[in-house]
């Protein structure tokens, strides 16, 4: 699952609104808008902000070679 896709499934999950999930993790309503609608440029220490919230958190995972 896309980091977008993920977010928005777990935003609504928790029956947040955008500006209650902004609010809640610190971060401005834009923010949280290009996040859900798959930026490719983002800053990670403001998504694991809002990861954190459904107890998650963006790390480095090895690549699987043989898929490459």
């Amino acid at each position: 699952m896309l980091l977008h896709s993920f977010v928005k499934q777990k935003r609504k999950a928790a029956d947040l609104t955008q500006p209650e999930l902004a609010e809640k993790a610190g971060v401005g309503l834009r923010f949280v808008r290009e996040l859900e609608q798959g930026k490719e440029s983002l800053r990670l220490d403001k998504v694991n902000q809002v990861l954190k919230l459904f107890g998650y958190e963006v790390g480095a995972t090895p690549i699987n070679r043989d898929n490459l």
